[in-house]
């Protein structure tokens, strides 16, 4: 198969990137901008690989992606660029509104532009996928999952912008016939992940014995879902869901933040003893919660299971280990990222404190 993926530089996008022509020989021409998130680095594995092509370029630039339909003629898309972190929405929210919202009605636009110009067996088998959060359903209570017939209620920025996102790409299905397929996947974690997001900062807080900030009192619950199982959901559901569907992704592993913390405490402790055999869970440091912090997220995967056979396949313990070790073997990615781009620094405060876009 032949796709453009969006955002292809970002953590699940490389990872797509690296499954889709590694392992599953598809030819994939990679359109990302490179904000602070994206890394090239992220796919050296497949750089040299005659399937795989990256241009460097804007979603919101019509005449750019007018062009690379038209010279690389693909066969589907699968929409995976967008400002993701929470926090960075809360102190300035304009990026996620013109990437998230503007940004995905400009591709809807090119590519129904293309998708109508095919001939008909073309356009019978063109597919579109957007790939979206969990978040956009807002929050959970102790018990109950989200599934694809969760009510839409999104309690930040950008959720928000995500949710707006999801409702172009089914109007776009429903009023033009666009054949689309949506996906909202629980909290992902793996290899590659830039390190604003809890799992991959904790490990490299830790890593360095520096204060680990937990917001309020730890307990918020995710469900956390291996980017590798991830992406080998998303090739299924471009290539056997149901068009105009939607199709809920997790990785069945709730754990609140405090355990996610303590676990990788204790897998350092394993890994990198301290001479002192101090326990690294002392650097435990409770902070103020985050504006609006969702308590819990939990996702049903019984619909792709059923319809699509997907299932997750990296338990939380084993998936965990095997990320941890991964960043003790690759300071040739993360140190870089730690010394120009992201030191670890408090994101997304509010109040007196927030900075607003126009600031």
């Amino acid at each position: 198969m032949r796709v453009i993926v969006t955002g292809g530089a970002g953590f699940i996008g490389s990872a797509l990137c690296r499954r889709l022509v590694g392992t599953s020989g598809w030819s994939v021409l990679n359109v990302d901008k490179l904000t602070y998130a994206a890394n090239l680095a992220s796919l050296a594995d497949v750089a040299q690989s005659d399937a795989y092509r990256f241009i460097e370029g804007d979603i919101g630039d019509r005449a750019l992606l007018d062009q690379l339909f038209a010279d690389f003629r693909p066969q589907g898309v699968m929409h995976l660029a967008a400002e993701s972190h929470v926090d960075r929405s809360i102190s300035g929210s304009s990026a996620f509104v013109q990437t998230n919202i503007v940004g995905t009605h400009t591709l809807l636009e090119a590519t129904t532009s293309y998708w109508e110009r095919l001939a008909p067996a073309d356009r019978q088998d063109f597919r579109l996928l957007h790939v979206s959060t969990d978040e956009v359903f807002g929050t959970l209570q102790d018990t109950g999952r989200f599934s694809e017939t969760s009510p839409y209620d999104p309690r930040s920025p950008y959720s928000a912008s995500k949710a707006a996102s999801d409702h172009l790409v089914r109007a776009w299905g429903h009023t033009f016939g666009l054949p689309i397929l949506i996906s909202n996947c629980s909290n992902n974690y793996g290899p590659y992940h830039f390190p604003e997001k809890l799992i991959p900062l904790i490990i490299l807080n830790a890593l360095e014995w520096a204060p680990l900030p937990v917001y309020g009192d730890g307990k918020h619950i995710r469900d956390w879902l291996h980017v590798d199982d991830h992406v080998a959901a998303l090739e299924l559901i471009i290539t056997t869901g149901r068009v105009g569907e939607t199709y809920t992704i997790g990785g069945g592993n709730e754990r609140t933040n405090l355990d996610v913390v303590h676990t990788i405490c204790d897998l350092l402790d394993d890994a990198v003893p301290d001479a002192a055999l101090r326990s690294r869970r002392s650097l435990v440091r409770f902070v103020p919660d985050r504006p609006g912090h969702d308590r819990r997220y939990a996702v049903n995967f019984e619909k792709i299971e059923r319809e699509l056979g997907w299932r997750p396949n990296h338990a939380f313990d084993s998936g965990m280990r095997a990320t941890v070790a991964w960043y003790l073997q690759r300071r040739d990615w993360w140190e870089p990222i730690r010394k120009t781009k992201y030191a670890g620094e408090r994101l997304g405060l509010a109040g007196s404190a927030r900075r607003t876009d126009a600031d």
